[in-house]
């Protein structure tokens, strides 16, 4: 939480609520410091388990602060108590934002830990999928170089992955972020936000839509990155011993 305190001192501005997307550690963490640091921080989620919890929140149920409004959205799956943020300000110039958390992925979606296919097709087709397209897609994790390989495995002839996949790996490479893409722009590219189409269905070897997400998840699950070379000054380190005095004996 500290390195988001610093922003907030950047910022100048005052810490007043904390929206969080689910419990996992990664993402919720920090808090039960931040409340610590910040008496009277409001901690929204829609799960008993995210630490510091004071606001539990249900879907389409919609929250105001400032000029900024908000529109939970439920999506069970990758944990039974997922919940999105839809952001917008009335009158602005600026496309409204999805806080995605680790339902949908740039090139990707997230993990069935807690959740089935038919709930992340529910997800991703009729909550998240009939936003506006102009929507900015800020998700939970910067996966996209590998979501985009696994994407061109599924559709080897499908351009904007490849162009994508260049683009990604270009920002990796200058340690960009490759966050936020757009809704109307993963629907070019993300395999899961595709289901309907016969290359994937072809890929799959499923009609269903529902089985067709099923498929790829397993696939995806199973997807082996390509083995990179080692970085050759990291292995001269080793050699010389460099890191021993870091390194545990048994």
């Amino acid at each position: 939480p500290f390195q988001l305190l610093e922003i907030i001192r950047k910022e100048d501005v005052v810490l007043r609520a904390v929206l969080t997307t689910h419990h996992h550690w990664d993402h919720a963490r920090g808090n039960e410091e931040l409340a610590r640091l910040c008496p009277g921080l409001w901690v929204y989620g829609a799960d008993e388990r995210i630490g510091a919890l004071t606001h539990k929140v249900t879907h389409d149920q919609e929250l105001t602060f400032g000029a900024i409004r908000v529109r939970c959205l439920f999506t069970p799956c990758h944990t039974s108590g997922h919940m999105c943020y839809f952001m917008w300000e009335d009158g602005s110039p600026d496309a409204p934002a999805l806080f995605s958390g680790d339902t949908l992925f740039v090139g990707g979606c997230g993990k069935f830990f807690e959740g089935t296919a038919e709930q992340m097709y529910t997800n991703l087709t009729q909550i998240l999928g009939t936003l506006p397209k102009e929507t900015k897609v800020f998700c939970g994790h910067e996966c996209t170089v590998r979501n985009l390989k696994f994407a061109l495995k599924v559709e080897p002839e499908n351009e904007v992955v490849k162009k994508k996949l260049v683009w990604a790996k270009q920002r990796d490479d200058e340690d960009l972020p490759t966050v936020p893409s757009t809704l109307q722009e993963e629907f070019l590219y993300n395999p899961f936000l595709r289901v309907t189409e016969e290359a994937l269905q072809k890929f799959t070897g499923k009609t269903d839509p529902v089985e067709v997400l099923r498929t790829l998840r397993t696939e995806k699950d199973n997807f082996k990155k390509p083995k990179e070379r080692p970085n050759p000054q990291a292995m001269l380190a080793f050699d010389w011993g460099l890191f021993s005095p870091f390194l545990e004996k048994k």
